[in-house]
């Protein structure tokens, strides 16, 4: 006679009649995932938040600040949204797989210009900020190019490696010489060196203007070179544009390296555009895909091929913050009162580098600063250890990040003696 017909219960009544279970019955599935580190930028900006001291300066996020330490809303944008709520016809529809289509056409011509130029070769796509830009950039590159090697600057964004170890694990990542922080200057002849010996179909990651963390850009002569580079090694390049009017001032002229690779016609390459820093809308998440193909033909294909990748992970992008920024471009009283809204957002983040650097001067506090004049956007470098950045968190509640970055946005007319007087006591004076 069987067991269950003589009334011997199974293994598993046993088991919970008995009350014990195997080791492993309540183990989670995800027991064996490694500990992730925490983001070090966002993790000094909760222990700001959490902070109580009355001194505490935030000089760690790349986020606009205004004099009171606060965000700012532009004033274009006020008016913008103004318009899009008094218009009975907007709803919450979701826009085009492809994004808004006004837009996509504005940020072509803000990005290439719009003077004789065959902007039909260049496919674009509406993402999530730059962040997913980057992100859509690196898994059609990734996939459809199969590089071996996608190259960063020896000091870039941090998330850029992080993105393209998710979306394109395969490719080896390498680093090119970019920064000198003992002149803080660019090593450019060593990365002409290094360049000069990548594989065709390598992707190269580029800063166009304001580059983080270093706020050094390339020279106009520098940025002939590298497209030569690029042409005669068959190096792609990958465009990250997030701070298009904030470097120069000039919408043009932070856009220049990449309509000079634009016109020269046999160069294709990526831009990852971010609408985020230069319209103040971070939580909106604004960004544009564009992919510049050497023909019509090219660009009608790859169009499709974008789409059908974001369909698979998003469907849509957000529409509010696009029409927002549709409404500016496509108005020219918006847009001339966004231009002088950059010029605020530039202007002041000049003074501060210049209020910074004379402070630093007067109290002859060691170290090289004259790059802080000279250095564009909202970064600089200040040469500070790890040790002696943790020291300024500690000792006077200053954050900025391990690497010594600072974010200019932070600083203020009130707290830049403070600031100072900080550095000098870590840094110490001639």
């Amino acid at each position: 006679m069987k067991e269950k017909e003589r009334g011997v219960p199974s293994d598993l009544a046993r088991k919970t009649l008995s009350g014990k279970k195997d080791a492993h019955e309540d183990m989670s599935s995800f027991s064996e995932l490694p500990t992730v580190k925490p983001d070090a930028a966002f993790t000094l900006l909760a222990a700001y938040k959490t902070d109580t001291s009355s001194n505490k300066v935030d000089l760690c996020p790349g986020f606009y600040r205004d004099e009171n330490g606060r965000p700012w809303i532009l004033s274009s944008v006020i008016q913008a949204k103004e318009r899009i709520h008094a218009d009975p016809k907007v709803n919450h529809e979701h826009l085009p797989l492809a994004g808004h289509t006004e837009l996509l056409r504005q940020s072509k011509e803000l990005v290439f210009g719009k003077e004789d130029r065959d902007l039909k070769r260049v496919a674009s796509i509406q993402t999530v900020s730059g962040t997913g830009a980057n992100h859509l950039a690196a898994l059609f590159l990734s996939t459809k190019l199969n590089p071996k090697t996608v190259w960063f600057p020896n000091l870039g964004w941090i998330n850029h490696t992080a993105i393209w170890k998710l979306a394109g694990s395969h490719v080896q990542q390498r680093f090119y010489p970019y920064f000198n922080g003992e002149n803080q200057i660019i090593d450019f002849d060593a990365m002409v060196e290094v360049l000069r010996e990548a594989q065709k179909g390598d992707v190269i990651v580029l800063h166009a203007c304001a580059h983080n963390p270093t706020g050094v850009d390339l020279s106009k002569e520098q940025w002939n070179t590298l497209a030569t580079i690029c042409k005669n090694t068959g190096l792609f390049p990958v465009f990250d544009l997030a701070y298009q009017g904030l470097a120069s001032g000039d919408v043009r002229q932070d856009a220049s390296a990449i309509s000079d690779f634009f016109d020269r016609g046999n160069l294709e390459f990526v831009v990852a555009q971010s609408y985020s820093k230069n319209f103040g809308l971070y939580g909106e998440r604004i960004g544009i895909l564009h992919i510049a193909a050497l023909d019509v033909t090219a660009a009608a294909k790859i169009t499709p091929a974008l789409t059908q990748l974001s369909r698979a992970e998003i469907t849509s992008c957000p529409s509010y913050g696009a029409r927002i920024i549709s409404q500016i471009l496509g108005d020219l009283k918006l847009y001339d009162q966004w231009l002088e809204d950059l010029a605020t957002m530039h202007n002041r983040m000049k003074t501060m580098r210049e209020s910074l650097y004379h402070g630093l001067l007067v109290r002859k506090v060691r170290g090289s600063w004259d790059h802080i004049l000279t250095d564009t956007g909202m970064f600089s470098m200040t040469g500070l250890s790890t040790t002696q950045v943790t020291a300024m968190k500690e000792k006077h509640h200053i954050y900025l990040l391990p690497s010594g970055r600072i974010s200019v946005t932070g600083l203020t007319t009130r707290n830049i003696d403070h600031v100072v007087t900080a550095l000098e006591d870590i840094l110490g004076t001639y």
